[in-house]
């Protein structure tokens, strides 16, 4: 009895000492689990960012003048797959809510695949998409491309089911910094964007798969959407570190970095005091003492001139440069992923083409209040130029007045060009993809250098996945037509 008390104990010693060494093990940076409100902080801040500069050189928003930007001068080549990076944080996200049994955590997550991918496929055309993110699971490390129909396709269907999940979940996300956890908002913002891919889709209206038209209607009719700037989905920042306006600080609008002219003359015709918000005075202007409203004392350089002519000019005192509220105040403005005002000008848009049967004209008006009124709360020191009365004030001008617009053109190219003015550091590239699927608002190009109309593929994809994207180049361009100007399936 004594030798079998002995062994039990010596097999209990074994068990807790081996239980021990396991613990001692385990690397505590490497959390096997965590609750995917953690996740969803960084994933909602990662997304929600100011993509900076590039998208407005390519825009007609700012110049360079110590070399020739490439985005400028519409010269650029590859983009990289970077947004694949943070799909694998949503990826994670999902798996993490799959395990807790959280429905919201996999509609957001749901919610950002769509988001992301309709990023990359507007970038590139054909992408990775249904065998995507399955190397862990499925040990997929080469993934075939998929059609852009096919991807557009999974993105709303996609964010059908985040609104249908969020529908029957009230629960409060924890780690929300966008709607401090509201599901009822998040909702809005989701049916909101699924509105925004269909009406990326204009070219497609006869695309039975899609049924883009009837698709738009049943939403615009029967779901929620962002109903004021209260709802806007945007990136508040704070002042502390790490926490601070992306733009704060930044070293890259320092001596070279100027307005574009097109940008400038488009305002100053419009008398649109929006200038004021987005651009500097020139030296000149301030040395004279005119007054901030006086729109003579705003000018840019031509965003086609050879850049040291622009430096030149501005050496003479002659070009404004952004408004120092961007790199000066920390927490000068949010980020607006989707609100508001781009709703509005996105259902005028519906209306005049035949898709929904509102008021074009209210939904434009109502963009350009709401747009006024951003600004009003958000750029304090220009408050009193974009207040409400100043707003009906503007729209009542010649070339701003939706009545003067006759035509589906010409309401078309209003609409756009109210889309186009509030892009300043706002939404990354959606105003050069809207011009390049409607046209408007024109830029200034040189000769025959026109807008590309997507990147190159990243090099690595030729390095790690060379048998695919050569496939995906060939199916939409011929082979080997991996080029700048190609035309992807949506604008066909």
């Amino acid at each position: 009895m004594k030798k079998y008390i002995l062994s039990a104990l010596f097999f209990v010693w074994i068990f807790s000492s081996c239980s021990d060494l396991e613990e001692l093990n385990e690397n505590p940076n490497n959390v096997p689990e965590t609750h995917p409100q953690l996740l969803l902080t960084d994933i909602e801040w990662n997304a929600f960012q100011v993509e900076g500069v590039s998208p407005m050189f390519a825009s007609r928003m700012v110049v360079q003048t110590d070399g020739e930007n490439a985005n400028q001068y519409y010269n650029w080549t590859r983009a990289g797959f970077d947004d694949y990076a943070q799909l694998r944080n949503v990826t994670k996200m999902m798996e993490e809510a799959e395990r807790i049994e959280s429905s919201a955590y996999t509609a957001l997550g749901k919610f950002f695949r769509a988001y992301y991918f309709y990023n990359l496929t507007l970038t590139f055309g054909d992408v990775p998409y249904s065998n995507a993110l399955k190397g862990e699971t499925d040990e997929i490390y080469a993934p075939a491309y998929d059609s852009q129909q096919a991807i557009f396709k999974g993105i709303l269907q996609e964010l059908q089911d985040a609104d249908a999940l969020l529908a029957n979940d009230n629960s409060i996300i924890a780690g929300d910094i966008i709607y401090n956890g509201s599901t009822s908002k998040w909702r809005k913002c989701i049916n909101s964007f699924r509105l925004k891919v269909l009406i990326t889709l204009s070219e497609k209206e006869a695309d039975s798969d899609l049924n883009v038209k009837n698709t738009f209607a049943s939403i615009y009719n029967n779901a929620p959407l962002i109903e004021s700037n209260a709802d806007n989905g945007q990136l508040e920042f704070i002042d502390e570190l790490g926490s601070r306006y992306t733009e704060y600080n930044s070293s890259s609008y320092g001596s070279a970095r100027y307005m574009d002219s097109t940008f400038v003359k488009r305002l100053q015709d419009l008398n649109d005091p929006r200038l004021f918000v987005f651009c500097g005075q020139t030296r000149n202007a301030k040395e004279a003492g005119l007054a901030i409203n006086d729109f003579s004392a705003y000018e840019g350089g031509d965003p086609i001139a050879p850049y040291n002519d622009v430096n030149l000019k501005a050496a003479a005192g002659k070009v404004s440069k952004v408004n120092l509220r961007y790199t000066t105040d920390p927490t000068t403005e949010p980020h607006v992923f989707l609100g508001y005002s781009e709703l509005q000008l996105i259902l005028a848009e519906a209306s005049v083409r035949g898709w929904i049967s509102s008021s074009a004209q209210e939904h434009y008006e109502n963009a350009v209040k709401a747009s006024f009124d951003f600004y009003n709360t958000n750029a304090a020191d220009y408050a009193e130029y974009v207040n409400a009365a100043s707003a009906d004030e503007y729209l009542q001008g010649e070339l701003v007045d939706f009545t003067n617009a006759t035509s589906t053109e010409e309401q078309l190219q209003l609409i756009m060009l109210q889309k186009y003015i509030p892009s300043f550091l706002q939404g990354g590239w959606r105003m050069y993809f809207d011009h390049l699927r409607t046209g408007y608002p024109e830029f200034r190009i040189e000769g025959t250098n026109t807008p590309p109309l997507r990147w190159m593929y990243p090099t690595s994809e030729y390095q790690q996945n060379g048998e695919h994207v050569s496939a995906a180049i060939s199916a939409q361009f011929g082979e080997g037509n991996d080029k700048i100007r190609e035309t992807t399936w949506w604008l066909k």
